[in-house]
């Protein structure tokens, strides 16, 4: 996905279990959003984080032989909270691009899926320049499809930024957008599955570019060796099946990509 800049901690939500003792120096500190972003992190109504990506880190966290926590931060000011040492590392469906990489490091990948456009079932929308010529784009504030969107469309759309994708979300319903642009699997298996989002559908196709950078990766300090032992975590739990399994509980093919 997808998803840099300014705000403060809100809190520290909740401790990954782990089997077996840790010793206090191996606590990792891991930042997401409160943001509900399924099918990857989503808060229940009990306060408890949930998702692909909740999971996917508790197996990271055991397979690294470390505790690790979860601290909220609003996604616009999550990178300045690691630098900040808030926190450790950001699992938060955080793309790799150059420009992000100029301050931080990442992991190697852990998922990667490819944009689209959504828009109203009842208008014929063709997205090309020509196509999307004075229509109104909806995307979420810092993200690679912001980035994407004023890059390749400056001048030809009017492009509205929001806090949140469900806020996003919301103006499209309320016809204040004509399309939003965002994950493809955050809107299919979220927005476009549910009630609010059944008279939206896909236009054009999934689609994806260098702009929008190598898939999410693990987020760190840069210069900090945490970043190397993600990356090897990650390749350990594709290698031992840990990975597909919790892969399997929430997409039918695979999100990790060619």
């Amino acid at each position: 996905m997808n998803r840099p800049i300014l705000s403060a901690c809100l809190a520290i939500a909740a401790v990954i279990s782990l089997a077996g003792p840790v010793a206090a120096q191996d606590v990792v500190r891991l930042g997401t959003t409160p943001e509900s972003y399924p099918p990857f992190t989503w808060v229940d109504a009990q306060g408890k984080l949930n998702g692909f990506e909740i999971e996917l880190a508790d197996a990271l966290c055991a397979q690294m032989q470390v505790k690790c926590e979860w601290v909220l931060q609003s996604w616009d000011g999550i990178i300045p909270a690691l630098q900040e040492k808030k926190f450790d590392a950001i699992i938060a469906s955080m793309s790799i691009t150059d420009e992000r990489k100029q301050v931080v490091d990442f992991s190697d990948k852990y998922y990667n899926s490819p944009a689209i456009f959504i828009g109203p079932k009842s208008q014929t929308i063709d997205i090309s320049p020509a196509g999307l010529q004075g229509k109104t784009v909806g995307v979420q504030v810092s993200t690679i499809h912001a980035a994407y969107i004023e890059a390749k469309y400056k001048g030809i759309v009017t492009i509205k930024t929001y806090d949140t994708q469900e806020n996003a979300n919301l103006d499209l319903i309320a016809g204040r957008v004509d399309l939003l642009l965002a994950d493809s699997v955050a809107l299919t298996d979220g927005f476009l599955k549910s009630p609010e989002g059944a008279d939206f559908e896909i236009k054009g196709q999934p689609f994806t570019d260098p702009l929008m950078g190598a898939g999410a990766g693990v987020a760190v300090r840069k210069g900090d060796p945490l970043g190397a032992k993600f990356s090897a975590a990650i390749q350990a739990i594709r290698a031992n099946g840990v990975y597909k399994a919790i892969n399997d509980k929430y997409f039918t093919f695979d999100i990790y990509g060619s």
